[in-house]
């Protein structure tokens, strides 16, 4: 009796139509997987992008409050309501007190007696720090001693005031 091959022509050729098919569909499949993460990714930014525009409109709403925008002014910059005498209360302990009116009683909070915040600060003492340092880090940078300039030529064809 012939021995029958293991394969005949028509499982090779079915093979061979079932791998071209597979290589074939790869790429696009791998797109398409890879387009639906970034789809998913956009969705997640688009969610991420509207909470913040409610929270800016809530924002805006606060804003338009004439109380709000005075307890803001009183916070963030220490103003006061005429005849009020504003004052700021200095630990010496280092501790930074919180900006009040005659009226109240300035204690230092947790989070203050933890060390000096920088929110704490008045917005001119920042700006002030800045300039400091500013002007500290310059001289840090400036060479210690100016470098001569070359010699003039002889023959120097420019202009000079005497």
């Amino acid at each position: 009796m012939a021995a029958r091959p293991r394969f005949t022509s028509r499982a090779t050729v079915l093979v061979l139509v079932l791998c071209s098919l597979v290589a074939i569909l790869a790429y696009p499949t791998r797109q398409f997987i890879s387009q639906r993460a970034e789809i998913s990714a956009q969705r997640a930014k688009a969610d991420h992008a509207r909470q913040q525009v409610d929270q800016l409109r809530r924002d805006k709403a606060r804003w338009q409050d004439p109380e709000y925008v005075k307890a803001q002014a009183r916070a963030r910059l220490h103003y006061a309501v005429p005849g009020e005498t504003p004052y700021i209360a200095v630990d010496p302990s280092g501790a930074v007190a919180q900006p009040s009116a005659s009226a109240t009683t300035a204690t230092p909070s947790a989070d203050a007696a933890a060390g000096p915040a920088k929110a704490a600060k008045p917005w001119y003492a920042s700006i002030w720090d800045s300039v400091d340092a500013a002007d500290t880090d310059t001289a840090a940078l400036a060479p210690a001693t100016p470098r001569p300039l070359p010699p003039s030529p002889v023959g120097d064809p420019t202009p000079h005031d005497h």
